[in-house]
């Protein structure tokens, strides 16, 4: 199959560490301090003052700065618009508390595509689905370069799968030179589908895992006539080796009668009793032998 290149936008936004970025779990205590301290003048003067606002707000802008980061999770951090970094390292986390911060999930996905009706190369209308495990490889292009990365994953599977079967015939009922079919060749259809996937959500920051095709079947119009084609098929390829067989028994019988010296033929009486052991070696049922017993 052909590969369609992707490129990346020139404007796209390439994922970054965040340098500025500290452990938050003594913040944390020193938040905790400031605002005791900032409770403890309150209560004694009864009423807000300089010392205890201070200490409140600085107690608050400290907490507003911390970020708690699970495994597989990461924080994008951007500043007035402008994309500051990415923190992936897991724990409590502290940044400056001006940054904007979204979270946003690296864990492995599933996505279990619908059943498409699809023309395969041939034009049969075929059923195929396809089911895909992907994450997030590239936070900023994620979350900058497309509106939605998950909704832009299930457009662009489905937009790969429908290019696949459009690619390769259902199977070689068509064209028995085909080496590559979506039936027999499951193996390298899967590596296509993955390959296509990659190369349209590269754009995305989206890796796929794995990509394989879930379910393939003729379209409900055509599936009677496919399997009565199939039938046929099968049955002609089963005519053609008891056929085959049959000849190679009927040779070798003539071939000991005339070694031997069993029996003498001449052409006539060869070929009757060609005929008698074709009718019975390829006869569908079994033969009721009649003995004739005229002078």
């Amino acid at each position: 199959m052909a590969n369609t290149s992707h490129p990346i936008s020139k404007t796209s936004v390439t994922e970054k560490p965040l340098l500025v970025s500290i452990s938050g779990y003594a913040l944390l205590v020193v938040a905790l301090v400031l605002l005791a301290f900032a409770g403890i003048s309150f209560l004694q003067t009864h009423e807000p003052t300089i010392v205890s606002v201070t200490l409140f707000v600085l107690s608050l802008l400290i907490f507003k700065g911390m970020s708690v980061i699970a495994p597989n999770e990461a924080v994008i951090t951007t500043f007035l618009g402008t994309y500051m970094g990415t923190m992936k390292k897991s724990g409590l986390r502290w940044v400056n508390p001006f940054y904007s911060k979204q979270k946003i999930s690296l864990r492995a996905r599933n996505l279990n595509g619908q059943a498409l009706k699809v023309n395969d190369k041939s034009g049969n209308p075929i059923e195929i689905a396809a089911v895909v495990v992907w994450q997030v490889d590239d936070t900023a292009r994620a979350t900058f370069d497309v509106d939605d990365y998950s909704v832009f994953v299930h457009i662009q599977s489905e937009a790969a799968v429908r290019k696949l079967a459009s690619s390769y015939a259902y199977d070689h009922s068509e064209d028995d030179h085909v080496d590559i079919t979506l039936r027999d060749s499951t193996g390298l259809i899967n590596e296509y589908l993955e390959r296509e996937l990659n190369e349209r959500l590269a754009r995305a920051g989206v890796v796929v895992i794995e990509a394989r095709i879930s379910h393939l079947a003729y379209a409900p119009e055509i599936a009677q006539a496919m399997l009565q084609r199939q039938q046929a098929a099968a049955m002609i390829a089963a005519r053609r080796q008891i056929v085959d067989g049959a000849v190679g028994m009927v040779e070798m019988a003539l071939l000991r009668l005339e070694d031997k010296g069993t029996v003498t033929l001449d052409t006539d009486r060869k070929a009757a009793l060609v005929s008698n052991l074709l009718i019975v070696l390829c006869g569908e049922k079994s033969v009721s032998p009649i003995v004739n017993t005229s002078a």
